[in-house]
C-alpha cells in the first residue's frame, strides 16, 4: 500500500506513475489528498477538543475545593457539550480515515523508472537470452500427447476428481515432479534461504498484506465458512511470517523458501495456451522471498534474477528474461523481470518464473519494519520470485527432450529421479 504521506508531497509524480501502470482513474489521487486534509483536520480538532476539557476538567476541581459550586456545576455543562461534540467528530473522523484507507488500498504500486513503458506483453523488454534451442524431428509431438504415451499425467481422472485443470500425476510423473521440488528446495538452500513448509490456506488479513486482496479476490479459491483462502503462491504464506514484527538490522537480509502447491481458478482463461499443463488450477511451485534494507533491495533483485538464471541454465533449458512494461506488471509489484522457457514441439515461449522488487509496498500493509541507526522505526522491502514452477517447466523438459529412445533429462536431475530418462 502506497503511503499518504509520500503521495500528499509527491502528487504529481504518483500520478505519472500510476498512468505507466494503465490506472484509470488517476483523480483519485487528489481526492485522497482532500480526504487525507479533512483527516488532519479533525485530528487537530479532536485534540485541541480534548486539550479543553482536560483544561475544564482541572478547573472544576479547583472551583470544587474552594467551594465554589455554581461555577464547577457551569464548567461541568461546558464539559458536557464539548464530550458530545467529541463523540460526534470522533465519529467524523473514523469515517474519512475509514474511506481515506478504502481509497489507498485501491491503488497499485508505483513502478521503478527502469520500467518500460507499455501496456501489452508485447511491449516488454527482452533482457537477455540462454540457453540452445533444440532442432526437434519431424514427428516430435506436444506435452499434452507425451505424457500420455508415457502414462505420466492423467487429466481425465483428474477432471473426475476434481474437475478440469487438476491433474493427476502418476508413476514417473510423479516422481519427476518430487525430484524437481527436491532440486529446487535444495538449490535454493544452499544459497542461504531457510526452508519453511507453511499452510496452504491463509487468512484474511494475510491475503490483504500481499497484495491478494482487494485486488485478485475473483481468482483465489475462498473458503466461506471460515474466510480462508487458498494461496496462489506460497509467497503469502511466507512473508506474512514477519507481519506486525520489527525485525533487528543485524538480522537482514531475511531469506525464505518453500515449497507448496498453489491454488488459481484462472478465470477468463480460454484457448491454446492453457491446453495440457501451460495453465491449470493446481500446481507445484517453490518460491524464495526476502526482507531486506531498503538501500540493498535492487542489489538483490539483481542476485534474485541471476539466482534463478543459473537454476535454468542447470536444467539445460533455452530461457529468456523479460522486464516487464508498466501494463504487465502486477497491482504490487515496482519492478519485476519474467523467464519464459522456449518450447519447442509449441514453439512459443512459456512464462515459468516472476521476480519482483515489492519495496514498501507489501511491508506497509504487514507492517514489516527494522530499527536504523538513529533507533527510528523503518518499513523494510519485501522481493519474491518462483524458483521455479513445475508444470511448464515439466512441458519443456518433455518436450525439448523427447527422442526415439524416451525423453532424455538434465544431467542435474539423474540422481534426484533415480534415472536419466523416462521411457
Amino acid at each position: 500500500m502506497l503511503q499518504i504521506n509520500y503521495i500528499r508531497q509527491n502528487a504529481a509524480l504518483v500520478k505519472e506513475k500510476l498512468a505507466i501502470k494503465h490506472f484509470s482513474d488517476v483523480s483519485v489521487v487528489d481526492r485522497l489528498i482532500q480526504t487525507d486534509e479533512q483527516v488532519r483536520k479533525l485530528k487537530t480538532e479532536t485534540e485541541n477538543l480534548q486539550a479543553s476539557i482536560n483544561a475544564a476538567s482541572k478547573e472544576i476541581g479547583m472551583f470544587m475545593g474552594k467551594g465554589e459550586k455554581e461555577k464547577a456545576e457551569a464548567m461541568k455543562q461546558e464539559v458536557a457539550q464539548h464530550k458530545n461534540n467529541m463523540q460526534l467528530m470522533s465519529q467524523q473522523l473514523s469515517a474519512a480515515e475509514t474511506s481515506l484507507q478504502d481509497e489507498l488500498v485501491k491503488l497499485p504500486n508505483l513502478p521503478h523508472t527502469s520500467v518500460p513503458l507499455g501496456k501489452t506483453p508485447e511491449d516488454n523488454v527482452v533482457v537477455r537470452e540462454g540457453g540452445v534451442k533444440p532442432t526437434l524431428s519431424a514427428n516430435a509431438v506436444p506435452h499434452w500427447d507425451l505424457i500420455k504415451k508415457y502414462d505420466i499425467v492423467d487429466f481425465e481422472t483428474g477432471a473426475k476428481i476434481t474437475g478440469s485443470g487438476f491433474p493427476l500425476y502418476k508413476g514417473k510423473g510423479a516422481k519427476l515432479q518430487r525430484a524437481l521440488i527436491q532440486y529446487f528446495l535444495d538449490y535454493n538452500t544452499d544459497a542461504g534461504y531457510t526452508e519453511y513448509l507453511p499452510p496452504l490456506m491463509v487468512n484474511e488479513a494475510s491475503a490483504y498484506g500481499t497484495g491478494q486482496l482487494p485486488d485478485k479476490e475473483g481468482q483465489m479459491y475462498h473458503a466461506t465458512a471460515d474466510n480462508f483462502f487458498l494461496i496462489p503462491t506460497a509467497e503469502v504464506p511466507l512473508t506474512n511470517i514477519y507481519r506486525d514484527e520489527i525485525i533487528k538490522e543485524t538480522e537482514l537480509p531475511v531469506k525464505m523458501t518453500g515449497y507448496t502447491p498453489c491454488f488459481r481458478r484462472e478465470a477468463g482463461s480460454f484457448g491454446s495456451d492453457v491446453r495440457g499443463l501451460n495453465r491449470v488450477h493446481q500446481f507445484d511451485k517453490v518460491e524464495i522471498v526476502q526482507l531486506v534494507h531498503p538501500d540493498n533491495s535492487y542489489a538483490v533483485l539483481d542476485t534474485m534474477v541471476a539466482h534463478v538464471e543459473k537454476l535454468l541454465q542447470s536444467l539445460e533449458l533455452p530461457y529468456r528474461i523479460l522486464r516487464l512494461c508498466g501494463g504487465d506488471m502486477s497491482f504490487a509489484s515496482a519492478l519485476t523481470f519474467d523467464f519464459e522457457v522456449y518450447s519447442a514441439a509449441q514453439q512459443k515461449w512459456l512464462e515459468v518464473s516472476s521476480v519482483s522488487n515489492f519495496e514498501t509496498f507489501q511491508t506497509n500493509r504487514m507492517k514489516i519494519r527494522y530499527k536504523d541507526g538513529d533507533n527510528k522505526t523503518q518499513l523494510l522491502h519485501s522481493l519474491n520470485g518462483s524458483s521455479l514452477a513445475l508444470p511448464r517447466i515439466v512441458a519443456c523438459l518433455l518436450e525439448n527432450n523427447q527422442g526415439e529412445q524416451g525423453i532424455a533429462l538434465p544431467n542435474i536431475l539423474h540422481t534426484y529421479f533415480g534415472a536419466a530418462s523416462i521411457h
